[in-house]
């Protein structure tokens, strides 16, 4: 079964930092362009960092020099490292992996960034 699990969410103080793990279950995510997106209370959800299948990276610009996306194809596992944490980078935090035709999503981990 075709499957995202994405983990590694948690309670941490500003300036803090967290890493967060996708991992694959039969999707040969070598051929998607894979992502994280955060969806905040009351807003919509939006694109925080995309891998592309040639691993090029583009940013939210609010997360430009903070995050660090990166992948492993081998592992079937995208990671997005998170530092300098800022109580506005609350929310749930999802795994995505896009193609053409066919497009996956994780369950969602909870960041929350407060003192």
């Amino acid at each position: 079964q075709e499957q995202l699990v994405d983990s590694g969410g948690g309670l941490v103080q500003p300036g803090g930092s967290l890493r967060l793990s996708c991992k694959a279950f039969g999707i040969p995510i070598r051929f998607y362009d894979m992502a994280w997106y955060r969806q905040a209370p009351g807003k919509e959800r939006e694109l925080v960092a995309r891998i592309t299948r040639g691993s090029s990276t583009n940013y939210l610009d609010s997360v430009k020099g903070r995050f660090t996306i990166s992948r492993d194809n081998v592992m079937k596992m995208v990671f997005l490292q998170m530092d300098s944490l800022r109580p506005e980078d609350t929310a749930v935090y999802y795994c995505n992996a896009a193609q053409s035709t066919m497009t996956y999503w994780g369950e969602g981990t909870q960041v929350t960034v407060s003192s």
